[in-house]
């Protein structure tokens, strides 16, 4: 946070499971859980007391306790630049082992705004899910906040895929241990990787959303407000027309 802090971010983005830990089977006995939950609030309230020192932005990953025996979330906290936690994404798609042994789903989406641009939060083998990244586009999002603890290069392959075809900005937060198979990287909005963290060390990657760059106009100018149209379909229905070549299709 501090060296991201002294290349003037104004927001931090972490790995899922940052604060506490992933969960799996060194956390878990059957259906009860052995964690000791202070620790972790502990470090939340001093990535928060950071954040406000700093005056930046921080989403970072953990799991979030729940009542009872209840298994948690698992989360991304949004963290403003005041220090308090300004919402919180629960992973709402889980994998088999987590719906059965780690986790409650989530039920809802989290986007938030800083100066000017529309983040949006979603986690790990939601990579898969199309319809969760149409619906960070339907809500306007700028740039969606992929937090991960995988080792599957394939996620970056499909992440940038959802970039290319929203057209919109994807950080992807992976733990320093993951690196070797896929580093964490920003992907722009025409699915080209802009930074990609080193894969031997844990680093910092530093990236502008700048709507500017002239590598981004077709992306940003053309490409998105044309697919909005083209998505609305006016313009075929208008163009549509009655020709019996073009019912009768077993004609040649």
């Amino acid at each position: 946070m501090r060296e991201a802090a002294a290349h003037d971010a104004r927001l931090v983005h972490f790995p899922e499971g940052a604060v506490s830990g992933y969960a799996g089977m060194a956390k878990t006995y059957y259906s009860g859980w052995r964690v000791n939950w202070e620790p972790v609030a502990d470090e939340l309230r001093r990535t928060m007391a950071l954040a406000a020192e700093l005056g930046i932005w921080v989403v970072a990953g953990g799991n979030h306790r729940l009542s009872g025996r209840h298994r948690p979330h698992n989360s991304l906290w949004v963290i403003n630049d005041q220090g308090t936690l300004a919402d919180r994404y629960d992973k709402r798609l889980l994998s088999h082992s987590e719906i059965t042994g780690y986790y409650t789903p989530g039920d809802h989406v989290c986007t938030f705004e800083v100066d000017g641009f529309r983040f949006g939060c979603l986690l790990c083998i939601e990579v898969n899910f199309p319809e969760l990244w149409l619906e960070q586009h339907a809500l306007g999002v700028d740039c969606v906040l992929f937090s991960t603890y995988s080792e599957d290069p394939i996620f970056e392959v499909i992440a940038r895929g959802h970039a290319a075809t929203n057209n919109f900005w994807v950080s992807i937060a992976v733990p320093a241990q993951c690196a070797p198979a896929a580093a964490s990287a920003v992907v722009g909005p025409h699915g080209y990787v802009l930074g990609h963290a080193r894969t031997d060390a844990p680093d910092v990657i530093c990236v502008d959303l700048d709507r500017t760059d002239p590598a981004l106009d077709v992306a940003l100018t053309k490409a998105r407000p044309w697919r909005e149209t083209a998505r609305a379909g006016d313009i075929y229905t208008a163009a549509r027309i009655t020709d019996p070549r073009s019912t009768d299709r077993t004609t040649i």
